[in-house]
C-alpha cells in the first residue's frame, strides 16, 4: 500500500476517510503494464473531488505513482482512494486542508473470465438505495448500502443482483451498471438520484452512440426487463458480461442470450486490449 507516496500499511486513524467516509475512489484494471481507461478514471477522480469540495492537487504525483505500479503488472487491479485527509472537528471540514491519497494493488478476480464466457444469473435485492442527487453518480467512500446488498447476495446462489431505489426504480447491480435491449434500442438506468457512474458504463454508451445505436438513460420499474431481448452488466474490471437469466421477486424467471452481440463483443476486446 502507498499512502501519500510512501510505502506503508498504516494510515492516520484521524483521517476523515476512516472517520466519515469522506472521500472518493476508483478501481482500475491493468493489462500488460498499462492502466485501462486511465484518462476516464482520472476525470472521475477529479470530478468527484470537485463535487465533494476536496481540494486535491497532487495529480501528477499520483499519476506517476500509478504508472510505476502498473508497469510491473501484467493483469491486475489498482485502487485509488482520495480522502479529505486529517483535520476538522466533527463533520465540519474547516482545517481539513491537506487531502491524502492511498494506492493498493490486487490480483484480478479469477471468476470474471468465466462470467464473460458463460454469462451470469441475477436476482433482485430487497435492499434499496436512498435517493441523494448531491452524491448520485459518485464512487464515494460511503458504501454501507452496497455492503448490505452484498451480505444479502452472499446468502443466495446468484452471481449478482439488481438493486432498486426507494421508488422501486432500477439503478444498477451490486457490482456494476446494467444495460438492456428492447424495441431496437439500448437502455440503462438514469443515475440522477443514486448509483455509480461507471467508467465502463460511459465507455459503452459512447461506443453504442458511435455505432449509431439508440441509447436511453431512463427510470424504469423491474417489469421492463421482462420485455428485454438482451441484458448485460459491466464495470471496469469485469468488462461486459451477458446476463443469462433474472429471477424476479415473485419467482418468475426471464431468460436472455448467453453470448454478447458482435458489437458488445468488440467492447470486451477493446477493454482487454
Amino acid at each position: 500500500m502507498i499512502v501519500n507516496g510512501q510505502h506503508t500499511n498504516q494510515i492516520n486513524i484521524a483521517d476523515r476517510a476512516t472517520q466519515y467516509g469522506d472521500g472518493c475512489f476508483t478501481t482500475m484494471a491493468v493489462y500488460q503494464g498499462e492502466i485501462d481507461h486511465w484518462p476516464a478514471h482520472l476525470t472521475r477522480l477529479q470530478n468527484s473531488c470537485a463535487r465533494l469540495y476536496i481540494a486535491f492537487d497532487r495529480w501528477e504525483e499520483l499519476t506517476q505513482q500509478l504508472f510505476d505500479i502498473a508497469r510491473n503488472q501484467q493483469h491486475g487491479v489498482i485502487k485509488v482512494i482520495i480522502s479529505r485527509g486529517v483535520g476538522g472537528r466533527g463533520y465540519g471540514i474547516a482545517g481539513a486542508d491537506n487531502p491524502s491519497y492511498i494506492i493498493t494493488h490486487h490480483n484480478m478476480p479469477a471468476h470474471y473470465s468465466a462470467w464473460q464466457d458463460k454469462g451470469i444469473e441475477l436476482n433482485v435485492s430487497t435492499v434499496t438505495l436512498a435517493k441523494q442527487p448531491l452524491l448520485a453518480g459518485l464512487k464515494h467512500l460511503n458504501r454501507l448500502e452496497q455492503v448490505l446488498v452484498k451480505r444479502e447476495l452472499e446468502q443466495d446462489a446468484f452471481h449478482d443482483c439488481i438493486v432498486m431505489d426507494t421508488d422501486n426504480q432500477i439503478v444498477e447491480t451490486s457490482a456494476g451498471n446494467l444495460f438492456w435491449y428492447k424495441d431496437n434500442a439500448w437502455f440503462t438506468p438514469s443515475l440522477q438520484f443514486s448509483g455509480v457512474e461507471g467508467v465502463m458504463r460511459n465507455h459503452i454508451i459512447d461506443l453504442l452512440k458511435a455505432k449509431g445505436s439508440q441509447i436511453h438513460e431512463c427510470r424504469n420499474a423491474l417489469d421492463i426487463l421482462q420485455e428485454a431481448s438482451e441484458v448485460f452488466v459491466c464495470n471496469s474490471l469485469m468488462g461486459v458480461v451477458p446476463v443469462n437469466a433474472i429471477e424476479f421477486n415473485d419467482g418468475h424467471r426471464a431468460y436472455y442470450p448467453s453470448q454478447l452481440s458482435p458489437m458488445l463483443q468488440q467492447a470486451v476486446t477493446a477493454h482487454r486490449a
